[in-house]
């Protein structure tokens, strides 16, 4: 078998003559340029599998040259950057590169991340299909207001990227109806989906529910259990409130992150995993992170790509359309026609601030379908609960 070729790229000597000796033992065929131009020139004679490259050079950055080589060929570039530059670094992942790697960087670590691109390039040329056609989002996600138009072309656009997403919004707005969205709208469409409310589970099981465990990991522990991340192997995994999970498991799902891997509970060996992952919040994980109960350099990788959902109040062209679907399902679900919009309860609707958002527009709709009789053919106000016409 033909060995891989590592395009290296770092304007110190000390360091190119480390990770080229590093590389070659690991197995691959390594260049090593001392700036992006004469990187440029190796990349012409013979395309390499992997471009690691260091930002800060003489002449032409790496960013640069991550543009330059993103622009006409689809080969993987890691990005070797100090923790200051992080911000420029999820820039250039939002530019296309591969992945980033701090500086000190851990030469293991390093090995990992350029065998996941150099496979990442041989499965995308096997797996990608010029005629293959993405899958339609659920019906579910409806935008008829501009704020959510351009929510939905920001979904299309870095759907089918590897980089993370981070949505956020008050509680209720619909933060997982987008995360499906960008799932069905991805290659992965035909793969795992799986969500995780992150508030919901006690710190304690947490983690093994995040990663699993091993049997005999800890009393009780009388068989193995898969975790989540392994259950959406090749999917997507949605993690929701994103800001509840403790410390301990954040340094664990940092490494995830950065190395596709992850040790279960009672367990040494690694086990590898290609998850797409979004989380959501409702918090401010800024704020999170200067009270010292949120990792930056986890924020940073979680941030990639962040998808900002308003709140109902602030998108009133989407009450009716939403309104109208919840009234089609619960119908349905309870063997009736579906209610009719009737103008005074459109009136009212429209008038609500909708404190619990989507959410609480649904459950309105369910109890109005519920509570209608066989005579009840529109959504009249007399079925809208008493607090709302007061608040209206």
């Amino acid at each position: 078998m033909a060995k891989k070729h590592l395009l290296l790229v770092d304007d110190e000597p000390n360091i190119r003559r480390i990770l080229q000796v590093a590389f070659e033992k690991a197995g691959f065929q390594v260049s090593a340029a001392e700036d992006a131009h004469q990187a440029l020139q190796f990349f012409q004679q013979d395309q390499p599998d992997c471009v690691l490259t260091d930002v800060t050079m003489p002449g032409m950055t790496g960013y640069e040259l991550l543009r330059e080589v993103r622009s006409h060929s689809e080969v993987p570039v890691v990005i070797m950057t100090a923790f200051g530059t992080i911000p420029q670094a999820v820039q250039a992942i939002r530019d296309g590169a591969f992945e980033y790697v701090t500086k000190p960087f851990d030469l293991d670590q390093l090995k990992r991340v350029v065998g996941a691109a150099v496979e990442s390039q041989s499965l995308g040329s096997t797996k990608k299909a010029p005629s293959a056609k993405k899958a339609s989002p659920s019906g579910q996600f409806i935008a008829e207001s501009p704020a959510m138009k351009e929510a939905y072309e920001m979904i299309s656009q870095v759907a089918d990227s590897r980089a993370t997403v981070l949505i956020t919004g008050e509680s209720g707005v619909g933060k997982e109806v987008v995360s499906r969205a960008l799932h069905m709208l991805s290659g992965r469409s035909k793969q795992p989906f799986v969500a995780v409310s992150c508030a919901a589970l006690p710190e304690t099981l947490l983690e093994s529910e995040l990663f699993g465990y091993e049997k005999g990991a800890f009393t009780g522990a009388t068989g193995a259990k898969v975790g989540r991340f392994e259950l959406a192997h090749n999917g997507t995994l949605f993690l929701d409130e994103i800001g509840e999970i403790p410390m301990s498991v954040q340094v664990k799902l940092l490494r995830v992150l950065q190395e596709r891997e992850f040790e279960k509970l009672g367990s040494n060996a690694p086990t590898k995993v290609d998850v797409r992952l979004i989380t959501a919040t409702n918090r401010d994980l800024k704020d999170a992170v200067d009270e010292g109960v949120f990792r930056l350099d986890l924020l940073y990788r979680l941030q990639v790509v962040e998808l900002h959902i308003p709140p109902l109040r602030e998108r009133r062209e989407d009450i009716l359309p939403l309104a109208n679907h919840f009234l089609a399902k619960y119908g349905h679900e309870n063997g009736r026609e579906p209610l009719e919009m009737s103008d005074e309860a459109l009136q009212l609707l429209q008038r609500y601030r909708w404190p619990g958002n989507v959410r609480e527009l649904e459950n309105v709709m369910e109890r109005a379908t519920v509570l209608s009789g066989s005579n009840d053919v529109s959504l009249s106000a007399r079925l809208l609960p008493p607090s709302m016409k007061a608040a209206a």
